[in-house]
């Protein structure tokens, strides 16, 4: 078989090669925003990651880290950059592409380790920085439409969304403001919850509809 070469009569392996490595960020709720991270054997933290193989698919790989790391199968991510630095892995030139996650903290393994995403800057390569576009990514997704990765299941009242949107984007929102904002993407579905000695609160469910610009804009100022 011919052996392809460049005009230099150089072929593909006689160019340096980078590793390729991917690491997912997988956020969950646990009363703060917090996210998976796995113990290296020398001691430090860092996120659920790979080498890539041979032949293999860089989703694929993902799924083998998040499986053999973490005891996550069957999980929805999404890539979201290539991270290129070439000192980011004192190990030596290695790409990774960064993934995200969102999971219901139900869905995880009860002995994982969680760490709240504001205490992440002693993981290990440039992990922190993947942490910040997954905690990016999550809240421009929380802001196009109501929990899309289900943190509250298929029913919940408006109390419960905004206090998983503060959450969420680590602030308050005035409850009337929030309410009326976020009703577009709501559905009533006609039952009623008691909280505490107030009035009962309305139980709804998502509706399958992106939030108006005018909510984005609330949601992330």
């Amino acid at each position: 078989m011919q052996v392809w070469t460049d005009h230099g009569g150089k072929a593909l392996t006689d160019y340096p090669r980078p590793s390729v490595a991917v690491d997912v960020a997988v956020l969950t709720v646990d009363e703060t925003l917090k996210v998976l991270v796995i113990e290296r054997p020398d001691g430090t933290s860092a996120l659920p990651g790979t080498f890539l193989r041979p032949g293999e698919r860089l989703a694929d790989a993902a799924r083998r880290a998040l499986r053999d790391k973490a005891a996550l199968a069957g999980i929805e991510f999404h890539q979201l950059a290539m991270l290129d630095d070439p000192d980011r892995d004192d190990r030596g030139w290695v790409l990774s592409m960064a993934h995200g996650a969102a999971v219901p903290v139900s869905e995880i393994p009860a002995d994982a380790r969680l760490a709240p995403v504001t205490d992440t800057a002693d993981l290990a390569f440039d992990h922190a920085t993947i942490v910040e576009l997954a905690v990016d990514d999550l809240r421009a997704r929380y802001s196009a439409a109501v929990d899309p990765a289900r943190f509250l299941g298929e029913e919940f009242t408006v109390l419960d969304l905004r206090r998983l949107y503060e959450v969420v984007f680590g602030r308050r929102y005035p409850k009337d403001t929030f309410r009326r904002h976020l009703l577009h993407g709501l559905a009533p579905t006609g039952e009623l919850r008691r909280e505490g000695t107030g009035r009962p609160a309305e139980i709804y469910r998502r509706r399958n509809a992106a939030l108006p610009p005018a909510t984005t804009a609330f949601l992330l100022q």
